[in-house]
């Protein structure tokens, strides 16, 4: 009887510890990252912000999927405008994608002419060792959405990291194709 005790026990501390290193190895992909609120405040600083739910039409979703040539990942997506004294200067939009199996999403924050300003990784559940890290980001930074906005070509890539590059590559790609549908669809509006 004391013999099943022990295995069972041991058992139960074998379960103790795969549990805690699975948490481990997600709060270690975890850290360091910045939230949203914070993202957004060190992005544009002394700024109002105003948090929307967009849902595109099917019209919408076609568009953007012909000038960021990349598909999407839903039709349901966060934004904040910023702004500042009653003036637009800037949106950020949630980009929640797959990078191999897991997910990452970024906050990408436009200046008020739809360029990137700033890329900010909220959740990364890929190995820590795979995320992209802020001097990479910074290569998207003030880049029109064009044919060069990719990988090898004005955004070079990342080694041992390509799954994350292409993905990251492409989420702000629709991001800036999002906002350009939806912008042009305001401004159009009497």
């Amino acid at each position: 009887m004391r013999t099943l005790l022990r295995a069972r026990n041991s058992g139960r501390w074998l379960v103790f510890i795969v549990l805690g290193s699975l948490a481990g190895s997600t709060l270690e992909a975890q850290f360091g990252l910045i939230t949203r609120e914070e993202a957004l405040a060190s992005a544009f600083p002394d700024a109002s912000v105003a948090d929307e739910r967009i849902f595109l039409t099917d019209e919408q979703a076609e568009r953007i999927e012909a000038i960021a040539r990349v598909d999407l990942s839903g039709k349901l997506y966060a934004r904040y405008v910023i702004s500042r004294n009653g003036i637009v200067v800037g949106r950020a939009y949630v980009d929640t994608h797959q990078v191999r199996t897991k997910k990452e999403s970024l906050l990408v924050s436009l200046d008020a002419s739809g360029r990137v300003q700033r890329i900010d990784v909220t959740v990364f559940l890929e190995p820590p060792e795979y995320i992209a890290g802020p001097s990479w980001m910074r290569q998207f930074h003030g880049k029109p959405l064009d044919g060069d906005l990719a990988i090898q070509r004005a955004i070079r890539p990342i080694a041992g990291a390509t799954l994350t590059a292409h993905a990251v590559s492409e989420a702000v790609r629709r991001v800036m194709a999002i906002d350009q549908v939806l912008t042009t669809a305001v401004e159009a509006t009497p």
